[in-house]
């Protein structure tokens, strides 16, 4: 979660990439999700757990360390093997296999996957666990996050730190257009983006904002995290066709391609940008003067030092939800027990001090600047912050935020929507409702397939 990390940006690209390997693994492993374990850690016994997560940036390693040995220190009859920068297929493998050699605790980037880690009961479920320990999660984590890492009523993970999306704009550009400050409704945010447009030929010199579903952040679960959709119904069919949200968000989008110059124009532009997770980013360029990101960009563009001052705030909201602005969407990173740890008393006393120890969560959040994943740590008297990355902190906080909900499947309903976008942002897709109902279709088949 290190603010120049690749997979912090788009979450949806390592599901996909780990969506094969699940679906092998939904079909090939089972576990027991009971609350339980045989160690005897509660009895002051010696027990070592393996604790696997995907850190691997040496500030990230050295945070998660310290956490770990602070626990330790706390819990000193539990001893914890830490193993790093472990990505989901390695887990998964693990799982199956089961063995000594297999974690007792584990964390993934991929929230995604939650939903196959629920239904195949490779974690267990956390509710007897929270329940024992008098930790009610709904006064404890935000609803967004809580909602990530949950599936079904199983509570098989909880949240460890999150990211909250939110509005990046460039103040230096906003003065020379006249803008007094940031947009909050899709109309203003429109005009604005218009009037920071500088045109050069068939190029720009500075364009208001890059709104093609490549164009780094700007994915259509970014984007819908604005409106509060649904995406499935209570008969778990999809809802993309008959959520009006889904469709408005579509057209909004499209409208704002048309309005900045169009498909063809803006994706020459968006070939000319660099890499997203470096210097070259185009908000820091310059090349863009409005961005939707994450909180870790902050972090980006301290060190980087662009020669604009700059700003956050919400992202805008739909002119029809004016009163849900401070929104946004969140996603973050998830821990659990494995179902085939022996030692899971001790297991949860880690996953308990991690995800819920006010000081943990917080030294951690300051430490790799992500956002605290607790009520209590985000209101924290000892949490490093400025009015930028406070921007983020509001946005966790906001009952309006939300999330992609978990599925069975993983992401891939979310790449059938993504796959739609970019058909109709292009024009390959005219028809729009017979694009979400194809898509509707196609997301269904390919859950009812999964199960």
């Amino acid at each position: 979660m290190h603010a120049n990390t690749p997979r912090r940006g788009r979450r949806t690209l390592a599901a996909v990439a780990g969506t094969a390997v699940l679906a092998l693994f939904a079909s090939a492993c089972t576990g027991s999700s009971d609350a339980g374990g045989n160690d005897d850690s509660a009895s002051g016994r010696d027990v070592t757990i393996t604790f696997w997560h995907g850190w691997s940036q040496e500030s990230e390693v050295k945070a998660i360390d310290e956490n770990v040995a602070a626990f330790q220190k706390a819990h000193p009859n539990i001893h914890v093997k830490t193993v790093g920068n472990i990505a989901d297929d390695k887990i998964n493998q693990s799982l199956r296999a089961g063995g000594d050699d297999a974690p007792d605790v584990v964390s993934s980037f991929t929230t995604n996957n939650v939903g196959m880690f629920c239904s195949t009961k490779a974690f267990v479920d956390l509710k007897p666990f929270l329940a024992k320990s008098g930790i009610d999660p709904a006064k404890t984590f935000p609803a967004a996050m809580l909602g990530y890492t949950q599936f079904q009523g199983n509570q098989c993970s909880l949240p460890l730190l999150g990211d909250a999306y939110g509005l990046y704009y460039n103040l230096k550009a906003f003065a020379a257009a006249g803008i007094p400050g940031p947009p909050k409704t899709f109309s203003e945010f429109a005009d604005a983006a218009a009037k920071l447009t500088v045109a050069d030929g068939d190029s720009y010199k500075q364009l208001g904002f890059m709104p093609l579903y490549h164009g780094y952040e700007s994915t259509t679960e970014h984007f819908l995290g604005q409106y509060g959709p649904t995406y499935f119904g209570t008969d778990g069919k999809s809802s993309l066709a008959t959520d009006p949200k889904v469709a408005a968000m579509l057209t909004w989008q499209k409208g704002l391609v048309d309005k900045l110059g169009g498909y063809a124009k803006l994706d020459k532009y968006r070939a000319t940008f660099g890499e997203e997770f470096s210097a070259k980013n185009p908000f820091h360029t310059g090349q863009v003067a409005m961005a939707i990101d994450g909180e870790w960009r902050t972090a980006s563009l301290a060190e980087d030092k662009p020669d604009f001052e700059w700003a956050t705030a919400p992202f805008p909201v739909p002119d029809d939800q004016a009163d849900t602005y401070g929104r946004g969407y969140q996603t973050g990173t998830i821990v659990g027990i494995a179902s085939t740890s022996k030692k899971q008393a001790a297991a949860w006393e880690l996953v308990k001090y991690l995800t819920t120890d006010t000081e943990a969560v917080v030294s951690f959040a300051n430490a790799i600047h992500n956002v605290p994943s607790t009520f209590e740590a985000l209101n924290s008297p000892k949490l490093v912050s400025d009015p930028n990355f406070k921007t983020f902190l509001d946005v966790a906080k906001n009952p309006h935020s939300g999330t992609t909900p978990a599925s069975v499947n993983g992401g891939g309903y979310i790449v059938s929507l993504q796959n739609l976008g970019y058909d109709y942002e292009s024009g390959k897709q005219a028809d729009l409702q017979a694009g979400l109902a194809a898509t509707a279709k196609e997301i269904d088949a390919a859950i009812a397939q999964a199960k």
